[in-house]
């Protein structure tokens, strides 16, 4: 099995990069020029996970653990550039460049400059990648049930991400997996899935259909979602039953992951993140969890292989015998289009 969509090299599209704070200014490297980044401290407990768009500006930060409004830091992340970002001394909370912390950012390629998207009932700007899957929207809530707003991926997404950016709601979550397709959960939280269609109704190829509940839909208030659509060789968005066993469960993808985000639907549990830099081989054991602001955690939990993952763990978060859903990007599809395979790690 080939890929001609383009996505041969995951890395043009998404990115994860490792750099040390330095207090002052930097410039980092991503590869491409980022359009969501999405940075943790990995040392120190407290430093809370923040992410930044070109929608809504390098100044305007949200935090994924927390219910907080939107922020404006002027001296964090200072620019977008051709192959990264810059940074400042970042003074208040240093959360992207505390001295001698050690950082991560994941990074995602929307469609560069936003545009205006009247196809739903609320017009929206909108920064879609349509090759990749991936799309950022800021719209401003009519508070109307059934409300409509377009999203430019030009395919129903996978996974959706919404925020109500002027006050302190938390983060919503819908998954392709979830047994009843208006059911959410919540990012800043690690609540079981809730049955409820107050914040979603529906996603289709332009549009989604939005609640009355002001974590989507506030009467004048402003809101960013994100949103996925799957793409082969490049993203997944499924879900697994784990076994609660040392020889854990073995989760197919089609390609070796760069990045793992897993959640426990059918009870608590946490958003636990993964990647292939801050693990160059296996075991997969630091992990980040979205939220929560601990520093890295370090314990035996994942093999990455040239298809998927493993688990070596019974860790309740990521496989007790209970039901998860996950996202993950790959770092090369399992066979390219020139017919290059992928070896495991």
């Amino acid at each position: 099995m080939s890929y001609t969509n383009g996505l041969d090299k995951p890395s043009d599209y998404f990115n994860t990069v490792i750099y040390t704070g330095n207090g002052s200014t930097q410039s980092i490297t991503v590869g491409f020029q980022p359009d969501l980044v999405w940075g943790k401290s990995r040392s120190g407990s407290g430093y809370h996970h923040n992410l930044v768009d070109s929608v809504r500006g390098n100044t305007k930060y949200l935090e994924s653990d927390r219910a907080n409004a939107e922020n404006t830091l002027t001296d964090a992340v200072t620019s977008f550039t051709s192959d990264g970002f810059t940074l400042g001394a970042d003074a208040g909370d240093r959360e992207f460049n505390e001295n001698n912390n050690s950082m991560v950012a994941w990074n995602w390629l929307a469609g560069g400059t936003a545009s205006s998207n009247t196809d739903g009932s609320i017009t929206s700007t909108v920064s879609a990648n349509t090759t990749s899957g991936f799309s950022i929207v800021s719209y401003t809530g009519n508070g109307t049930d059934n409300a409509t707003v377009g999203h430019g991926l030009s395919v129903t997404p996978s996974f959706a991400l919404v925020k109500n950016r002027d006050d302190s709601d938390h983060w919503g979550v819908w998954h392709q997996s979830f047994s009843a397709h208006t059911s959410y959960n919540s990012l800043s939280q690690n609540i079981a899935t809730i049955n409820s269609d107050d914040i979603f109704k529906a996603f289709s190829s332009t549009l989604f259909t939005l609640g009355t509940d002001s974590w989507s839909n506030t009467n004048t208030e402003k809101y960013v979602a994100y949103l996925f659509a799957e793409k082969k060789g490049f993203s997944k968005f499924g879900s697994y039953t784990g076994n609660g066993n040392a020889d854990g469960t073995f989760v197919y993808t089609g390609f070796s992951p760069s990045f793992v985000m897993v959640k426990k639907t059918n009870g608590t549990g946490n958003w636990v993140m993964f990647d292939n830099k801050r693990n160059t081989f296996n075991v997969v054991n630091k992990r980040l969890v979205a939220n929560l602001s601990d520093d890295e955690g370090t314990s035996d939990r994942l093999d990455f292989l040239s298809n998927g993952w493993k688990f070596r763990s019974t860790a309740t978060n990521v496989n007790g015998s209970d039901s998860y859903i996950y996202m993950c990007f790959a770092s090369s599809p399992f066979v390219t289009s020139t017919g290059i395979p992928t070896t495991a790690r």
